[in-house]
């Protein structure tokens, strides 16, 4: 990145601020974390992720209110998008093992105002993940005692007709939230045990009701007398599988975990491969035997899979099912010492989100902060793959296969090279001399971020200027932005905005000529040479077609979402500029000395503080490190 002279405007320093990277550490593979995780450790804590509460309820939820039938064709459009946002964060978990996922990734290539408004989001994204499965475990749990729970709630207590809001207040999913914060809060160690017999129980129903619902599967249920296989159209598709998002969105989980991982660089790509393949294969073949065993019309979104076989008349079958949903979204980790204030305040949270909202409008909310998170994840592969290599810590240049950075001079009025017959030959004229420096051009490679030397003679005077990345940065937020602006102009073009066919036709090929020159100039610069890590194929132009889709299905959610999305995202950027930028530990680090080092200690309660030291030159004993910690902390670090 980068820097600006003390000099400089308060506006720029500002923008420096704002766009400022995270340093990271030489070794990627030092870790204060023991290495443990396995491929398959890896592998089934990503299915664990994804296969839970959205398997039980978001299929009945999107196959009645959206899609039909076709929900099983909106799962594999979802299934493809996360696919390429896999694609993108397995590179990042083989490349950058810390933990942080998409915050991280966004931190480290793009800048800190960027990778707080996504980790703005993730925190959104687990209170809502846990409100959604507080409400789906009170819908099944209702569902045995035949929705007793919710015609007592709506007879004797109150219910509301408010558009963004539930139409009862969910009473059960408030109090199980709660609940489960104070037990957590005490410091409750859930035994693993527990957590495999829950997990093995899931697994078990799962085969279940693939087995026992095909039997019962009825081809007549997809029939036009029904509404046919999609009664909501293309439209209804798509719009479902923006909402079908919230199943996959379980996977980062093993980016998060690299950090833990023996062997990231290979077991994240593998893992996430494999979990994104087995739960879209879940997702596609319970979906197909829900709208199978019933007309998708009559099914009930809070209970779906359950009330599906109490239709049939298979009561038994329906509690084994309710049991079974039950015992997926009750699999948790164990804790042992948990921050107890932020346990209760976000509990509360959770809960009063259980308590108003309905799970469409939850899963909803959950799936637009996902879809921005996979956004910024693939433009930052694109920024980091064209980014130059940055100076360690020591100064010096990061070792790279190919470090040239520059271009070879130019040749001399005389240039003495070797044929491929082996002699030696003078060139003085001038076409035999132009004739040479084209064969160099076009045979020598040149550093990340740079463009490609072919292309000097043509666009060097017009982008010869700029610093290395610089262009490609540009072209990447020209890329979301021409993205952006093309989705708003399908969506909404013809309906909402009422354009004529003449202005409709000419923004369409405005934003598509922006979109299309946006990835030509990208990939007219050098790349960065190919690693031992995963990396993801096909770059920019899988990116790029990762943010287009993403930004589409955010475009077909509710404007009642993008309303909720609008304020969240506005307090977070009222948070981040009263107290985030002032107190940024990369703002402080940028204020040590330049022979100052941070570093972190880890204390014997568990907890991570961060230390100052001096840098001792090469070959130089460390004897005079002083740590600039508290006392306390110093303390402690010693007896570890």
């Amino acid at each position: 990145m980068a820097t600006f002279p003390r000099g400089c405007s308060p506006a720029v320093r500002l923008c420096q601020k704002l766009n400022r990277l995270k340093t990271l550490d030489d070794d990627m593979m030092a870790t204060s974390l023991k290495r443990c995780l396995s491929t398959l450790d890896l592998t089934l804590l990503g299915v664990g992720g994804m296969v839970g509460s959205g398997l039980y309820v978001l299929t009945g939820t999107v196959a009645k209110d959206m899609v039909g039938p076709a929900v099983i064709i909106s799962f594999i459009f979802a299934g493809f998008a996360s696919l390429l946002a896999a694609f993108c964060y397995a590179e990042f978990g083989a490349r950058i093992p810390k933990t942080g996922s998409a915050y991280m990734f966004t931190y480290v290539s793009v800048g800190e105002i960027w990778a707080f408004l996504i980790g703005w989001n993730v925190i959104l994204e687990n209170m809502i993940g846990g409100a959604a499965v507080a409400r789906a475990w009170s819908g099944y749990l209702d569902s045995i005692f035949n929705h007793s729970i919710q015609n007592f709630t709506e007879t004797h207590i109150m219910q509301w007709n408010v558009p963004f809001l539930a139409h009862y207040p969910d009473l059960l999913a408030a109090g199980i939230l709660i609940v489960a914060s104070f037990f957590i809060s005490f410091g409750v160690k859930v035994s693993s045990y527990l957590n495999h017999i829950f997990s093995v129980i899931s697994m078990a129903v799962i085969i279940f009701i693939l087995v026992f619902g095909f039997m019962l599967a009825e081809p007549a249920n997809w029939s036009a007398k029904e509404g046919g296989f999609a009664p909501f159209g293309l439209s209804g598709i798509l719009a479902g599988s923006a909402t079908c998002f919230y199943a996959f969105v379980g996977f980062d989980v093993i980016a998060s975990s690299s950090e833990e991982a023996k062997n990231p660089q290979k077991a994240v790509p593998i893992a996430t491969a494999i979990s994104l393949g087995l739960a879209a294969a879940a997702y596609i073949l319970v979906s197909t035997v829900l709208t199978l065993m019933v007309p998708w019309h009559s099914l009930d979104p809070n209970s779906a899979l359950a009330d599906a076989f109490f239709r049939r008349g298979y009561s038994w079958a329906g509690i084994i099912v309710a049991i079974g949903s039950i015992c997926a979204m009750n699999t948790v980790n164990p804790v042992t010492k948990v921050p107890v204030n932020a346990i209760l305040v976000f509990g509360i949270l959770m809960s009063t989100m259980a308590l108003i909202f309905d799970l469409e409008a939850l899963v909803q909310f959950l799936s637009i902060g996902t879809l921005l998170a996979y956004t910024f994840v693939a433009a930052s592969v694109i920024v980091l793959r064209f980014q130059p290599d940055r100076i360690s810590s020591k100064g010096t240049a990061s070792t790279s296969p190919n470090p040239n950075s520059e271009t070879s001079p130019a040749p001399t009025e005389s240039q003495t090279i070797r044929e491929d017959s082996g002699e030696l030959k003078q060139y003085e004229s001038f076409s035999d001399k132009l004739q040479l420096v084209e064969r160099q051009v076009s045979s020598e490679k040149r550093g990340p971020g740079h463009l490609k030397a072919y292309w000097e003679p043509y666009l060097g005077k017009l982008l010869g200027d700029c610093e290395p990345g610089e262009v490609v940065a540009f072209c990447v937020l020209t890329l979301i932005v021409s993205s952006v602006s093309l989705c708003i102009v399908l969506e909404f073009g013809t309906n909402q905005l009422q354009l004529p066919i003449w202005s409709f036709s000419m923004l369409l090929v405005i934003f598509i000529l922006a979109y299309v020159l946006s990835l030509t100039l990208i990939w007219l610069h050098e790349p960065q040479s190919k690693s031992k890590t995963f990396q993801v194929p096909l770059v920019p132009l899988t990116p790029a077609a990762s943010i287009l889709i993403n930004v589409f299905l955010m475009m077909k959610l509710s404007y009642l979402t993008w309303i909720r999305f609008t304020v969240w995202i506005a307090v977070g950027l009222f948070v981040y500029f009263g107290y985030g930028i002032w107190h940024s530990k990369e703002g402080k680090r940028e204020l040590q000395p330049e022979d100052m080092a941070a570093r972190y200690v880890v204390l014997p309660s568990g907890s991570l503080v961060e230390t100052v030291q001096p840098v001792q030159p090469e070959g130089q004993m460390d004897t005079s490190a002083h740590d600039f910690s508290s006392p306390t902390a110093e303390e402690n670090a010693g007896k570890r």
